[in-house]
């Protein structure tokens, strides 16, 4: 027996007070509802309505079950409503991942915006610059720096997240400007703590890789307490440039520029991404999210 719809013709029937008026708003034959009924009352061991020829009336304890089954019903179409809406409504909790520098300069000041945009949206944030995957963590949407993934998901190109060298007026003007990338390894240096390890400092001459790393000073994941010691002129410092834009404004820290490029790595070009799994798309949520922050980030920056 499905109770659930017979539960439904038998509130039905209390409130038509026919068996013959509720089988019309079903469709069904009235014989069909009336057997459904008494299948659900033979299921409860008792007696939910008086039946006459005239009239439908109920029980003592069917007045009790169907001012139940009301509340029941009441509260189901209200979830079914619910469900309906977070297909459509932009709403619920959000799970978001990014790399820490990233996040704290960049994406939190973006998400206040956000918040006010979409306020049934909670924003569960987590910034971490350890590697990990969207469903294993569970995580709608991460934000990496490096490479596009071999994981099966979505990755947008926000960024550029290649690594400058930088350094203080007070720095260079002690120890000297290096006049090429070979020099570097006599000078002081400061190293981001990546989660493989500190950042080196490569260049590429006449198709050879050289790591021009100088002796370290300070090895750090934390990017600002790097950036302070930098304008302390403690050492040369390579970070990201979106990481370094208000030290570079404000002539605290000044790019050091060389004939043959530094980089940290001898792979391709590295940029900041936001992945998403492919299907989580049409949630609203995650759409909203994605759209808005692909809007913010990645338009801004080409611009």
């Amino acid at each position: 027996m499905d109770q659930l719809r017979a539960i439904r013709y038998f509130n039905k029937v209390v409130e038509t007070g026919s068996f013959t008026k509720a089988a019309k708003v079903f469709n069904v034959p009235p014989s069909s509802l009336s057997r459904r009924v008494a299948d659900l009352e033979k299921s409860l061991g008792a007696m939910l309505l008086k039946r006459s020829t005239r009239i439908v009336k109920l029980t003592e304890v069917g007045q009790i079950y169907y001012n139940d089954m009301q509340q029941i019903l009441n509260q189901l179409e209200q979830s079914n409503e619910t469900v309906r809406s977070y297909q459509t409504t932009p709403m619920g909790r959000l799970r978001i991942s990014s790399m820490v520098g990233f996040g704290e300069k960049i994406l939190l000041p973006l998400l206040d915006e956000f918040s006010q945009l979409y306020p049934e949206i909670i924003l569960d944030v987590s910034l971490s610059d350890e590697l990990s995957t969207l469903g294993r963590d569970d995580v709608d949407i991460a934000i990496r720096g490096g490479y596009a993934p071999n994981e099966r998901v979505l990755a947008i190109r926000l960024m550029d997240n290649g690594f400058i060298p930088v350094a203080s007026p007070r720095y260079l003007e002690k120890y000297g400007v290096p006049m090429n990338a070979m020099e570097l390894q006599h000078h002081k240096g400061l190293y981001f703590k990546a989660p493989l390890g500190p950042t080196p400092w490569l260049c590429n001459m006449n198709g050879q890789w050289h790591d021009v790393s100088g002796p370290a000073v300070a090895i750090s994941n934390n990017g600002p307490w790097l950036a302070k010691k930098a304008c302390n002129g403690e050492g040369i410092l390579m970070s990201t440039r979106w990481a370094l834009a208000s030290y570079l404004e404000s002539g605290k820290l000044q790019e050091l520029t060389f004939e043959h490029e530094l980089t940290i790595t001898q792979s391709a070009e590295m940029a900041v991404y936001l992945l998403y799994q492919k299907h989580r798309y049409l949630v609203p949520k995650v759409k909203a999210a994605v759209d808005f922050l692909v809007q913010k980030i990645k338009v801004t920056n080409e611009s």
